[in-house]
């Protein structure tokens, strides 16, 4: 197959019109397209009054064009189908097990799965149909579940979010990672759009149906099940402990643990594990009417195009940067709580985005030496602290504090109860950034804006030290993902877990391959 790029349709014309435009490239009827498939679509809205849709298409056509390919900027596609990593020849003694079943556990033990591993996942949090309860129960009723919340239980803590796809890792197995979650139920245009999402909505059938193919697959995934000690011999993994009272042997063991797991951090840097400090950010949800984010980046009619979205970004003069982040068109600003006595705010839409609003991150740097110590931890004491003050400032009872953009900027009660949540430099890069930002997108500083405290779990505050063959300092330990500082987002969560698995398949022989040998 063939590749174009810059294939452009305006607003009136259907996507079904592609071959057409690809045939007129090269100037003779004879050339027909006979199959296409669109990798990327895009949007170009400079021109507010001609805005266009913007294509890349791999295609195949009825004639050999390759000489005319380089003139026309048409490159032969690419490969990008997944392929499986050779077996190795180590006898693996006992299945690998995986602790955390968000988008890296959950891939990780997709591929180990899969290969014919049968591996173990332990999730500290509940199947989806009880989460959903029990996260139900913390929105309307304040009752905190610390182990199966926004940030814990199946699908991880990107389930109640947009559900978002976007990356800025290029890598081959991300086409895996799609394919997979088309398979499972989400929509196939999520294989091509530029900013693909799938809504918390389709997100929650989307797992539950993986979770359904790994156990197929001959896996088993036990939940309210929580990693809570390890055992390590001569300085390699031996075995685990699940929920303080029962003892797992393994000798491969993926830490796909989340950017939360604060008291599993402790339990690893007390029995060892090499850690660093991690920089992160902190700020605070701000919240616009829908409509008006689309007049700002589509002009004042209608497109058609769905809830637009945006980008934004400012560095003071002193460094700091200040700017947006997971922002959530057509959306809702969460509660994301996962600890008693702590408010941690986030957003979440559905599928449609067809809420009224429009919310994103809007954070500052947050460098280690703001930490106050050099412990690796410190980051995370950092984050306990400002969502511990939100608590409060919020009357105690998981409310978030919020105010609008003119409370906060003129320090009245509501405005500085969201300051008090934040530490001093946040507070002053956001009001030396805010007038700039609203030159970027019009309507960004309105006074009637809202900001709601706090936000602090964009990335995790540490990372977990692992070294070529991806494992600890402790042999068989394999940290993963968000959590262990090697991910932001989904997509780059997920393709960190299946490059995991293949470092295991490409060591050990699957347990029933040895098996089969040695019958």
């Amino acid at each position: 197959m063939y590749r174009i790029s810059e294939l452009k349709l305006n607003l009136k014309e259907d996507q079904s019109i592609i071959p057409q435009k690809i045939s007129k490239k090269f100037g003779r009827d004879n050339i027909v397209v006979t199959d296409y498939n669109i990798i990327r679509e895009s949007i170009d809205a400079r021109d507010k009054e001609h805005i266009k849709r913007v294509y890349t298409v791999d295609f195949s056509v009825n004639a050999d064009i390759s000489s005319k390919a380089s003139k026309l900027n048409i490159t032969e596609a690419p490969d990008n189908h997944y392929k499986f990593v050779p077996f190795g020849t180590q006898n693996m003694k006992n299945r690998p097990i995986i602790a955390g079943f968000g988008p890296c556990g959950m891939f990780a033990a997709l591929i180990l799965s899969e290969m014919g591993y049968k591996p173990l996942i332990l999730e500290r949090g509940n199947r989806m149909e009880e989460r959903v309860s029990d996260v139900q129960a913390f929105w309307q009723e304040g009752l905190l579940n610390e182990e199966s919340n926004v940030q814990f239980g199946e699908g991880g803590a990107g389930t109640f979010s947009d559900g978002k796809l976007t990356t800025q890792i290029k890598d081959y197995r991300i086409h895996k990672v799609v394919q997979e979650l088309i398979g499972a139920g989400a929509n196939e245009e999520i294989s091509y759009k530029q900013k693909p999402h799938i809504g918390t909505d389709v997100l929650r059938r989307v797992v539950v149906n993986i979770r359904k193919k790994i156990l197929e697959n001959g896996g088993e995934i036990r939940f309210a099940s929580k990693l809570t000690d390890i055992r390590e011999t001569d300085g390699a993994v031996e075995a685990v402990e699940i929920n303080g009272k029962e003892w797992i042997p393994t000798e491969n063991l993926i830490l796909a643990i989340g950017h939360s797991a604060r008291d599993t951090f402790r339990m690893l840097n007390q029995k060892g594990l090499f850690m660093s400090q991690k920089p992160f950010s902190i700020g605070v949800r701000i919240e616009h009417l829908q409509r008006m984010i689309d007049e700002a980046q589509y002009g004042g009619t209608e497109t058609g195009l769905g809830a637009a979205d945006y980008k934004l970004s400012y560095r003071c003069p002193n460094g700091r940067g200040v700017y947006t982040f997971c922002m959530c068109p057509g959306g809702e600003v969460i509660v994301a709580s996962s600890q008693t006595g702590g408010v941690v705010t986030n957003g979440m839409s559905y599928h449609a985005r067809d809420s009224k609003y429009a919310n994103s991150a809007l954070l500052v740097d947050v460098r280690t030496e703001d930490f106050g110590s050099e412990h690796p931890l410190a980051g995370v004491a950092f984050q306990e602290k400002y969502e511990r003050k939100a608590f409060l400032e919020g009357g105690s009872c998981y409310k978030a504090p919020k105010a609008s953009w003119k409370e906060f900027n003129e320090e009245s009660v509501q405005g500085n109860k969201v300051r008090a949540c934040l530490p001093d430099f946040a507070v002053e890069a956001i009001l030396e950034a805010m007038p700039h930002l609203g030159k970027k997108l019009k309507g960004f500083d309105a006074p009637d804006s809202v900001l709601t405290a706090v936000e602090t779990r964009s990335s995790s505050p540490v990372r977990i030290v692992r070294d070529e063959l991806l494992e600890s300092n402790f042999k068989g330990i394999y940290p993963a993902g968000e959590g262990a500082g090697y991910a932001g987002g989904i997509t780059s969560a997920a393709v960190d877990g299946i490059k995991i698995a293949e470092k295991i398949a490409a060591k050990y022989r699957p347990i029933q391959e040895k098996q089969k040998t040695e019958a």
